[in-house]
């Protein structure tokens, strides 16, 4: 079997190994690590993590969280990336419900450690040369390659495995669709217990290039930091797109060095991209979407400046086609499978088969046709040609005073009122009803005159009780946009006077 035949996500290291030996594989500031160097790092952690099947790298972005990960991988082991900034109870929970059997850790981890592990007895790897690997194990098509964890409905952390088979076929489809060389030298703005972050370094490693952690502080002149690191692959959230706009960084023509742009993880702004296309001319820019449940992302949409913005829905750039290899079915409210509008349910060979816990994989792992099918909880529409538009959560269609309303309509309808940039609706029960919350950023404009816009588009039933201007929307680790922390601040703004005081 070919090394391009064989399952193993880290056979994509050792393809830019063998492209690119003595090139950097890892830039961080002035620090640069070569792929022959991080591979000699990676098979020592594979082998100072023994026999684990199991190992979680509670790491910041350092160089030992990089090859921890890449280690843990060549050691046929199944990595959880951790975050040292989450509550010290999450992550505790996370390695019991892993079943991770050894731990690495960098500076940053080990300062959380003796809160994180409390009286969880769990060894902490240290990297001995003398024991490190020759060669990675081999592993399987199912065999677990990573495992991230989502927030579940009971507050309870959701395990989410991904085999090296749904990685192979993810990345043997992007290497297809997008030709990435030795050349290219890919950004890191996501966290790596983010899954869009094994697009990075599996998309740079397999090529060849190069995967340049990007700093906070780089945003404050991203045009600047670009063309020094000689960027030309993005990949952020759509929110990234607000601060560099908000720092002044997306002047026509800012961003030459980019010929790739991605985003993905919230829904794409048609104003954000021909923002983004126009301070980045030479770039393809693609909305690509999918949760974790499916691989990374499971569908891809090219954005045009001339045709894009005509097949908008609410201002929002479609998702595009699904994956090759997979089906899809939308589904109504009865549960009746709809050609135009509904539920998107996916199946194929990047779904996981299951969550860690079978407990959870009730009313969103699912059978159909004798095949299990993952239910995404999005509505999406059906357009002419096929391309998948996203209309909005299942739970963002709330119910005010008898009118369905769909909270991402009044996003739209706001972003239209002079000096409003950006707009962000959240529900909250009050009293046994449903009221309607609105946070934006731009300039302060008059409550009166915001209700006064939304009239002359909505239903009275559908206009929000609260206006609220903030100077920007809060951020979660990933740099998308933190909604529950917008939910609790409309929760408090509705509270009796006397609860608020």
């Amino acid at each position: 079997m070919s090394e391009n035949e064989r399952p193993a996500v880290y056979e994509r290291f050792r393809r830019g190994l063998a492209l690119s030996p003595d090139g950097p594989a890892l830039r961080m500031g002035s620090e640069s690590v070569t792929y022959r160097e991080l591979h000699e790092q990676a098979l020592t952690w594979a082998g100072s993590v023994g026999s684990a099947k199991v190992v979680g790298v509670l790491a910041g972005k350092s160089v030992t969280a990089y090859a921890g990960i890449l280690g843990a991988l060549y050691a046929g082991a199944t990595v959880v990336p951790l975050h040292p900034d989450f509550p010290a109870v999450r992550t505790r929970r996370m390695l019991e419900l892993s079943g991770a059997a050894a731990l690495i850790v960098d500076d940053q981890g080990r300062a959380a450690l003796g809160e994180t592990l409390g009286e969880l007895d769990l060894p902490v790897a240290h990297p001995d040369p003398a024991q490190a690997l020759v060669e990675p194990r081999e592993v399987g098509a199912d065999d677990v390659a990573y495992m991230l964890f989502t927030s579940g409905s009971t507050g309870r952390p959701k395990g989410v495995p991904i085999s090296h088979g749904s990685l192979h076929h993810y990345f043997e489809l992007s290497d297809a669709r997008y030709g990435f060389t030795p050349d290219d030298v890919f950004t890191q703005t996501f966290d790596l217990n983010f899954d869009c972050a094994m697009f990075d370094l599996f998309c740079a490693w397999g090529a060849g290039g190069v995967v340049d952690v990007v700093p906070p502080s780089a945003y404050l002149d991203m045009p600047a930091h670009l063309a020094r690191r000689g960027i030309t692959v993005w990949f952020s959230t759509p929110s990234a797109i607000g601060l560099v706009r908000r720092m002044g960084g997306l002047a026509p023509g800012a961003l030459p060095t980019l010929r790739w742009s991605f985003f993905a993880g919230e829904a794409l702004r048609c104003q954000d991209a021909a923002d983004w296309q126009a301070a980045a001319p030479a770039s393809t820019l693609e909305n690509i979407y999918g949760p974790t449940e499916l691989t990374i992302t499971v569908t891809a949409y090219r954005w045009d400046p001339q045709t894009s913005p005509d097949r908008a829905v609410n201002g929002l750039v479609p998702i595009g086609a699904v994956h090759a290899g997979h089906d899809h079915v939308l589904l109504d409210e009865a549960g009746a499978e709809t050609p135009t509008e509904g539920e998107l349910l996916i199946t194929g060979p990047q779904m996981a088969t299951g969550y860690l816990d079978p407990e959870d994989d009730r009313g969103r792992f699912v059978e159909r046709d004798g095949r299990l099918w993952y239910r995404t909880g999005d509505r999406v529409r059906r357009l002419p040609g096929g391309d998948l538009i996203y209309l909005g959560r299942l739970d963002s269609q709330v119910q005010v005073q008898g009118w369905r309303v769909e909270l991402a309509e009044i996003d739209h309808a706001l972003r239209a009122c002079e000096g409003v940039e950006d707009v962000v609706t959240v529900a909250r029960p009050v009293d046994g009803s449903t009221e309607l919350v609105v946070f934006y950023t731009g300039e302060v404009r008059p409550a009166a005159e915001l209700a006064r816009n939304l009239r002359e588009v909505l239903p009275h039933g559908m206009l929000p009780r609260r206006f609220v201007h903030v100077p920007e929307f809060p951020l979660n680790s990933n740099r998308k946009v933190d909604r529950p922390v917008l939910s609790a601040r409309a929760a408090e703004l509705l509270a009796p006077r006397s609860r608020r005081g």
